[in-house]
């Protein structure tokens, strides 16, 4: 029997996208954002148009992931 669960998140990556140490959004219509803060329609847009490239992309799609599966 093989495991399907998939290995727990890096806390220290998810203090990356909440206060007061987060990320904020660099640029757009969200701009000084908290990542945690963007709504999850900017968020799917993005998983539309495609993330950034580098770690403000693979943030936004962790957020994107915590949001929509909770």
């Amino acid at each position: 029997m093989s495991q399907t669960e998939s290995p727990l998140p890096d806390p220290a990556l998810l203090l990356q996208l909440v206060p007061p140490n987060g990320l904020k959004m660099p640029f757009g219509k969200y701009k000084d954002h908290y990542l945690c803060d963007l709504p999850v329609s900017y968020l799917e847009w993005f998983h539309k148009k495609g993330f950034p490239k580098g770690k403000l992309g693979m943030l936004l799609g962790t957020m994107y992931e915590i949001r929509i599966n909770g």
